[in-house]
């Protein structure tokens, strides 16, 4: 089968001139808007650490639920062609970014930690073994030069064995 390019487009319209543009550090509201055509908006600002409005998604931490998200999806659909059955699944995910001196900065880890429903009879080995399988093929977590780490938990459904 041949490479296959997809092709992806967003909008981010800062939204935060107070009157002032960004005459100072301080005149000006780090508000933006994301969107996407026939998706709802994402409000945005920057994280709080950085005059940001703690209300809205900053790119931080919309980073790192693209990672989580995009290895839930590899996740669910190894284990569907693995006929393993996931009754519910739950990432608490962390990031932690070191922010230097000059204020450039960069993530040193993200740690997925899914909490993972089986059905009754799933192979847990087999279970855990794909979220490795999934890491190898999550299109963001091949995309960014620092550690995504997983650690699972597992736990049955309701009635199992």
């Amino acid at each position: 089968m041949a490479d296959k390019q997809h092709a992806y487009a967003v909008s981010v319209i800062w939204t935060g001139n107070e009157g002032q543009g960004t005459a100072s550090y301080r005149a000006y509201s780090r508000a933006h808007r994301i969107s996407a055509a026939g998706k709802p908006d994402i409000e945005g600002s920057s994280d709080p650490a950085f005059r940001g409005d703690p209300a809205r998604w900053n790119p931080e931490e919309l980073l790192l639920a693209s990672l989580s998200a995009c290895h839930k999806l590899w996740y669910l659909g190894l284990c569907a062609q693995a006929g393993i059955v996931v009754t519910a699944y739950e990432d608490n995910a962390e990031g932690t970014m070191r922010e230097q001196a000059d204020g450039a900065g960069q993530f040193t880890r993200v740690v997925l930690r899914p909490r993972v429903t089986l059905a009754a009879g799933a192979d847990r080995a087999r279970a855990e073994a794909l979220h490795h399988k999934a890491h190898e093929m999550c299109f963001i977590a091949r995309s960014v030069n620092f550690p995504v780490e997983h650690q699972p938990i597992f736990a049955d459904a309701p009635g199992a064995d």
